[in-house]
């Protein structure tokens, strides 16, 4: 099929230069006769429209000459190209120019065809080419497929184990197939299937590793292990803070875990059974903390982040209880995944015979990482910031409304402004007599004055304060968040 294409467009490109060298050696022919002057710019559509070039149509030969429908009658031979001017190729639409062109490479392709005689020496040439190419072809088809049928696998450079897995993959793609077709599952899901066969065969070519590995005795088992996962888990910062023994421990018990893209590792509310560490790939982790209307958070997990923290917790716990906890978190594929898992029993078995998974330098490194507890902590940050500006709403509001109260004359039957005119009279008339105890009266006068109005402002600042106060929590308890509870954290002794 592919040889086909391409000797097809070959011989279409090369029928339109056939043409092309036709009308060159014509028109410069006719120029040099000196009969009808001929220039190789009027060959070009660009210059359709110039009137030179149609005033040489009407006179010159060089079409007539160059014609190939009529080649019997012309001296110029376009050979095996003179197809695609007979038949109209050339004129035809784009598609089908391409099917004429795969037809004609198809059918040349052939033992049994034969290519038109040809008398000039380049056509004779590409003839050559044709003909050699033709016959390599099937050479190489022949020898390719007698290699098959006789399974020389040396020459063909895959080895009898190579085609014993492949052979294997097929028979037992085959018995999937036939086992989704009985149980009459969905396309969607024998989709994923598919896929997922596909890419767990890629990632380990078909060898069971697990099986492997129990085979072989338990000093080798732990020093493959090691080699094989010590590296990729120090990548994850979580495990970067233990020391080689712990990580030791940890890596003797991880196993591989593959995901393709759309795979829900977990759904938020399902109890939790093993950690995940991811070395490629990308996850994602939403959450809508426990089913609350109007609250989502998602993130992006990808290689040297971890989900399933809540399983350390349990783990952790003294005397935590056979149910395994609950996920906070909804974990899906986005790409396809490669990373380790760490079960809940193997977990559970590393947190009793090592101590120091309890230090508090593990503790802090699992808060920093944990994205269970970024997320709390950028709750309870919205939440105080939120509280801030509604308490320093009501505090400008409150003193808004006492410096109004402050400014309104003419409202002392209501308390908010005090005037005693006799005492100020008073006051008057004791300064106008010029008496001692006069200004001595005036003096007491004006302090008790001060006071009653310093009191009365106070009692009604207070009362504003509290009002507004009411008034703004009231109207802001649509931007109030659900009270957010504080992750569970484990049971860290001091070393």
């Amino acid at each position: 099929m592919l040889a086909s294409h391409i000797v097809g467009a070959v011989w279409y490109l090369s029928s339109i230069g056939r043409q092309f060298s036709c009308w060159r050696q014509e028109c410069r022919r006719e120029s040099e006769s000196m009969t009808v002057s001929c220039l190789t710019s009027f060959l070009d559509c660009n210059s359709k429209e110039l009137p030179e070039r149609k005033y040489w149509l009407n006179v010159t030969q060089v079409v007539s000459n160059c014609d190939a429908e009529n080649e019997k009658n012309i001296k110029f031979k376009f050979g095996i190209f003179g197809d695609a001017f007979k038949n109209d190729v050339a004129n035809s639409r784009f598609f089908e120019k391409y099917l004429y062109c795969f037809w004609w490479g198809l059918r040349n392709l052939r033992y049994d065809s034969n290519l038109p005689s040809v008398e000039f020496i380049r056509a004779d040439f590409e003839d050559e080419h044709i003909s050699l190419g033709n016959n390599v072809f099937h050479c190489s088809l022949s020898y390719w497929f007698n290699s098959f049928l006789t399974i020389d696998w040396k020459h063909a450079d895959l080895s009898a184990i190579d085609v014993d897995k492949i052979e294997e993959w097929r028979i037992k793609q085959t018995d999937t197939e036939e086992w989704m077709r009985h149980r009459q599952l969905p396309e969607d899901l024998r989709e994923r299937v598919r896929r997922f066969m596909q890419y767990k065969w890629f990632a380990t070519r078909g060898v069971d590793e697990e099986s492997i590995l129990r085979s072989l005795p338990l000093d080798l088992c732990h020093e493959i292990q090691r080699h094989l996962c010590l590296n990729l888990v120090r990548r994850v910062p979580f495990f970067s803070q233990m020391d080689d023994q712990l990580l030791d421990a940890i890596c003797e018990r991880l196993v591989s875990s593959l995901s393709i893209q759309g795979t829900h590792i977990v759904q938020e509310g399902d109890p939790v059974t093993e950690m995940l560490f991811i070395i490629r790939g990308k996850l994602e982790s939403s959450t809508t903390n426990g089913g609350r209307s109007g609250f989502f958070n998602s993130i992006a997990l990808g290689p040297g982040d971890f989900c399933g923290e809540e399983l350390l917790t349990w783990a952790l716990m003294p005397s935590s209880s056979l149910n395994l906890p609950s996920s906070t978190r909804t974990v899906r594929a986005l790409t396809e995944v490669e990373a380790f898992a760490l079960r809940a029993e193997d977990l559970k078995f590393v947190a009793g015979q090592f101590k120091r998974l309890h230090s508090k330098k593990l503790q802090h490194a699992f808060r920093y990482y944990s994205h269970q507890w970024r997320t709390w902590g950028a709750c309870f940050i919205q939440a105080a910031w939120r509280r801030f500006k509604k308490r320093k709403m009501a505090r400008d509001l409150a003193m808004q409304e006492s410096f109004y109260y402050m400014q309104i004359p003419g409202q002392e039957e209501e308390g908010y402004y005090y005037y005693d005119e006799e005492q100020v009279d008073g006051n008057y008339e004791n300064n106008e007599n010029g008496g001692r105890s006069g200004e001595s009266t005036s003096n007491t006068g004006s302090h008790i004055g001060v006071t009653f109005l310093a009191s009365k402002f106070a009692a009604n600042t207070k009362r504003g304060i509290a009002q507004k106060a009411q008034a703004v929590e009231a109207a802001s308890t649509s931007l109030g968040m659900p009270r957010l509870f504080k992750p569970d954290e484990p049971d860290f002794s001091v070393e």
